[in-house]
Order: C-alpha cells, then structure tokens, then sequence
C-alpha cells in the first residue's frame, strides 16, 4: 500500500515530465503545448503577455476541443526535438519544418501550412542572389532549416548563429550580419514591418511543409491530431486562423493559398 501511494504521489509530482497518451492528458486536464514567444506573427508574447499568432490559434483550438487547459511551453528552435523526446511538452506547434532527419526524432502530423526559405536584407544593400552572400555574414538561428541548409549546401558562407530569433534581428537591425535567412513567411512579414529592409531571396530550396509534432511512438495522441486536422478542414479553420493572424501583417492583397494547407492536403 505504501508503494502505491509513493507511486501516485511522484505521478502527482512529476507527471508533467512525462509525455502522455491521449488518455491521460483529458485525465490530467491539461495539455502542454510548445510554441515561440518571440517569432510574429507565428508564436509570440503581445504586449499585455498574452501568446498569439497563427499556431498559438491552433493551439487554442487543440486544447479546447480535447475538453483540457492550455500550458504553453516558450521554446528555442534548437529546443524543439528535445522539448517532445524528453517528455517536456506534449505537443510542438512552432514553425515546425518537417524534414526528413527530423522525422527520424520525432512523429509528425498531417501539415498545416508550407514554407520554403528566404533572405531579408537591407534595401540599400539587397541580397538577391545565393552568390551576392560569399564574404558576407548570414545570420541564422541553431536548429532552424536555414541553419541546416546553408551548413550543408553552402558552407563558404559565413553563418552568425543565435539561439532565438528575436536576437538575430537585432543583429540584422544593428548591422551584426549582411542578411538574415529563415523561412519565407517570416522574413515578408518582418520585411513588411520594418522600413529599410526587403526579401530579395523569396523562394530558396524545396517546399516544405509544416505540421504538429509529437513524442515517437505517442500513435493515439498522434492519430487524434491528425483526425482533427481533417475535421478542421472541412471547416476551413485555418483559412480563418489566416485571416485573423496573418493577414493583418501580409496585407489585403495576399494569398492565404500561399500559406495555409487545408485538411492535411497540399
């Protein structure tokens, strides 16, 4: 009996630390859900603390339609694979690249949006060819696919490396790097917010997709996501997300299409 009880209260104690089924995340009332608090218009922290952004939307409709709370997890690219693997987070919701290397990681759900890489750099000194950067200073984040696809396809770049992205465009804005590259989608939206800076690089690499991730092996909470996805789709929920968190920052004449997959389907 004393074993029982010792063991119940170390679940009580530390049972967040430990990835959870389906099950025992409606038990536990709470789903942990890790995101960016400083990539707008994506994962971000406003100015009254609140998250908010295009995953934090879908995050809120997660938590919501599993009946649970939402604990958000403020992660690091870096960080992401390791957040699920260590049972730190529940769900990845940020930005979150599926690739191959990744995948081997982690379990990835159906995608919800697609992304391929860009470069932002001053107007006055624009980037619009991978060749302009030999001699130049790339600023990357560790861990994102820009970081990966620069160190492996270009490696006489020089990579100035952060570890959040908030402090690599302080580093562009004070001049730290010649241009900073990461996914398109988000160098046009901070492009479109800071004057004196542009996208000369729109589309580089493949297509990718991004989509939830969970722990390996986790296949009920990993089925359910993706059941939702497709039900979501028939709704055209994030068409919605779009235009409640995007579209303010790309503007009126932007493409949803561009982004958003709808239903899991490309």
């Amino acid at each position: 009996m004393r074993l029982l009880k010792i063991v119940f209260l170390a679940a009580v104690l530390f049972g967040s630390l430990w990835a959870k089924s389906l099950d025992e995340i409606k038990a536990a009332g709470v789903v942990r859900i890790g995101v960016f608090s400083d990539k707008a218009p994506f994962g971000y922290v406003d100015s009254k603390g609140e998250y908010q952004g295009y995953d934090v939307y879908f995050a809120k409709r997660i938590a919501q339609d599993l009946g649970v709370k939402l604990e958000f997890l403020a992660l690091d690219p870096a960080s992401r694979v390791q957040f699920v693997k260590s049972d730190k987070a529940d769900i990845i919701l940020a930005n979150f690249t599926k690739t191959a290397e990744r995948e081997k990681q982690v379990d990835f759900a159906l995608p919800y949006m697609k992304v391929a890489l860009g470069v932002v750099s001053p107007k006055k000194a624009q980037i619009t060819d991978v060749k302009e950067l030999e001699g130049k200073t790339l600023i990357v984040v560790k861990g994102t696919t820009a970081d990966f696809y620069f160190t492996k396809n270009h490696p006489n770049i020089k990579l100035l490396k952060f570890d959040q992205y908030s402090q690599a465009y302080n580093a562009l804005l004070d001049g730290r790097g010649d241009a900073f590259s990461t996914d398109n989608t988000e160098v046009q939206a901070w492009a479109n917010q800071n004057e004196g800076f542009s996208v000369g690089i729109a589309k580089l690499g493949d297509l990718d997709v991004i989509a939830p991730a969970v722990k390996k092996g986790n296949k009920d909470l990993l089925s359910w996501i993706n059941e939702k996805i497709v039900e979501l789709g028939k709704e055209n929920f994030f068409h919605k997300a779009y235009e409640e968190t995007l579209r303010p920052v790309y503007g009126a004449d932007s493409n949803a299409d561009d982004i958003v997959v709808e239903g899991g389907k490309l």
